[in-house]
């Protein structure tokens, strides 16, 4: 049974040669680490390949996503995709 998604995504609002991290899990599985272990493994590979940063984009509202990204070290850059239906999203950073 699929849980989930974790990996590195082409980045389309970062820098072109920073990569992006993007999770995704099923409801019934938010609240086990699964994003947060997945992730950590993911940022872990990424400084092994030689990337210097990795991005994410998370909406606004979603506290969940924030909180992950900060354990990982991820910081905001203060960019903005504006979004009046769906929330605004923000541009994350960690430097490798």
């Amino acid at each position: 049974m699929a849980t989930g998604y974790c990996g590195l995504v082409e980045n389309s609002v970062g820098r072109p040669e920073e990569p992006e991290l993007a999770f995704e899990f099923l409801q019934e599985f938010w609240g086990r680490g699964f994003a947060t272990e997945a992730s950590r493994l993911i940022v872990d590979r990424a400084a092994t390949m030689g990337y210097e940063y990795l991005a994410s984009t998370v909406r606004e509202w979603n506290t969940a996503s924030l909180h992950v990204l900060s354990k990982l070290g991820f910081t905001d850059t203060g960019e903005r995709e504006r979004d009046v239906e769906h929330g605004d999203s923000l541009l994350l950073r960690l430097r490798l």
